[in-house]
C-alpha cells in the first residue's frame, strides 16, 4: 500500500529543531470498507489524556498545531485518561474551522468492554465525549480471551451498519485472532490492525504483516519512534524514566539497552551524513513496510519536528542500511 504522491521536498535545515512546512500534504492510504481514505501519518493521543488539568492548555495547543499544519488523523481511546483524551480532542476539533469535518477520528473500545451491550455503550459514550455522531474508525483495543469474538464482532458490525463508525478494526491482534475475528463478519471486514512497530520493536508486527498485506488490512504502527529513542533521546546521557520503561515493552530493559543505544547512535550518524532527521528514517522505514505510523507529541514544537521528519524522504539505500543497523547486522 503506497501513499498518494507528495511533492518532493528537500531535507529540513538541521540547526536546532527542524521547522515543519506551513501545511503538509500527508498522503493517504486506501481503507477497505472505509468511508474516507486513511491518512498516512497520525497523531496518537495516548499521553494527552493523562496529564493534570494545568497541562490542558498545552495539550489542546498540541492537537491544534497538528490540525493547523495538515494532520488529519487523530487516534484516541476510551481508556486514555478515562475518557479525558477523547474530550480534549473533541473540544479542539469543535473549535477548528467548521468543526473540522475533514478530521479522521479513530477511537477504541476497551478490552474490558467487549460484551455486545458494553460495545454499544462504549461507543455512545465516546461519541458524546468527542462531540460527533460517528467516528471514522472504531477498534477493539485488545482481545480478551474471556469474551468470544463471536459476540463482539456482530456488535461492532451493527454499529457500522448504523453509520456510527466508518470502518471497523482491531489492535494488538495476532494472526489467529485476525482469522477468528474475520469469520464473524457478515457484511464488512477488518480494515485495520494497530500494533507496536518500529525499527527495533518488530515482535508484534512481523508475524502479522504478510497476513495483513494479503487480506488488505492496513497495518497501523504505534510507538513508531520507540518512545523518543528514534528522535535521538537518551543518546547523550538522558535517563530513561520509569514510566517510559513501563510502556516501552522490553526496549529499555537493562539487558538490551546498551546495545540498542549503540545501534541508535549509528543510525543517528547515518542520518547526519544524509542531512536528515533521524525520525525521517524511522517513519519512512515503516511507510515502506506498508505501515501507517502514529506519532506522539506532548508539545506543539514536537508536532513540527515530526512533520519535518515526514517531509524529508530517505533513499531506498538509506532505509536498507538503517534496517541492517537496527537488526545488528555487522556486514
Amino acid at each position: 500500500m503506497t501513499p498518494t504522491a507528495r511533492k518532493p521536498r528537500g531535507p529540513p535545515k538541521h540547526r536546532g529543531a527542524p521547522e515543519a512546512p506551513p501545511t503538509l500534504e500527508i498522503g493517504s492510504l486506501p481503507l477497505v470498507a472505509g468511508a474516507k481514505s486513511h491518512p498516512a501519518l497520525g497523531l496518537g493521543l495516548w499521553a494527552l489524556g493523562r496529564w493534570t488539568p494545568a497541562d490542558e492548555a498545552r495539550t489542546k495547543a498540541t492537537i491544534g498545531r497538528a490540525y493547523e499544519k495538515g494532520m488529519r488523523w487523530f487516534d484516541t481511546a476510551e481508556v486514555y485518561g478515562n475518557g479525558r483524551s477523547e474530550r480534549i480532542l473533541g473540544d479542539v476539533l469543535l473549535r477548528a474551522a467548521g468543526g473540522a469535518p475533514d478530521a479522521f477520528v479513530t477511537t477504541k473500545v476497551s478490552w474490558e468492554h467487549l460484551r455486545p451491550s458494553q460495545v454499544r455503550a462504549s461507543l455512545v459514550n465516546s461519541l458524546e465525549r468527542i462531540g460527533r455522531t460517528s467516528v471514522d474508525l472504531y477498534l477493539i483495543h485488545a482481545p480478551d480471551a474471556r469474551v468470544p469474538l463471536a459476540e463482539t464482532i456482530p456488535a461492532l458490525e451493527a454499529l457500522w451498519k448504523e453509520g456510527r463508525v466508518g470502518a471497523v478494526g482491531v489492535s494488538n491482534f495476532g494472526v489467529e485472532e485476525l482469522e477468528e475475528a474475520s469469520r464473524h463478519f457478515a457484511s464488512t471486514r477488518i480494515a485495520v490492525n494497530q500494533v507496536r512497530y518500529n525499527l527495533f520493536d518488530r515482535d508484534e508486527a512481523e508475524p502479522v504483516r504478510e497476513y495483513c498485506r494479503t487480506h488488505q488490512i492496513l497495518l497501523e504502527a504505534y510507538s513508531p519512534l520507540a518512545r523518543g529513542l528514534l528522535h535521538g533521546r537518551y543518546l547523550d546521557g538522558e535517563k530513561v524514566s520509569p514510566e517510559v520503561k513501563r510502556f516501552a515493552h522490553r526496549l529499555f530493559e537493562s539487558d538490551r539497552l546498551p546495545e540498542i543505544l549503540q545501534r541508535t547512535r549509528v543510525l543517528r550518524d547515518l542520518a547526519k551524513d544524509e542531512k536528515l532527521p533521524l525520525a525521517a528514517i524511522a517513519l519512512h522505514w515503516l511507510e515502506r513496510n506498508g505501515a501507517a505510523p502514529i506519532v506522539g507529541a506532548s508539545r506543539p514544537e514536537q508536532v513540527d519536528e515530526n512533520l519535518a521528519a515526514w517531509s524529508a524522504r530517505p533513499s531506498a539505500a538509506v532505509l536498507d542500511r538503517a534496517d541492517a543497523i537496527a537488526r545488528g547486522d555487522r556486514a
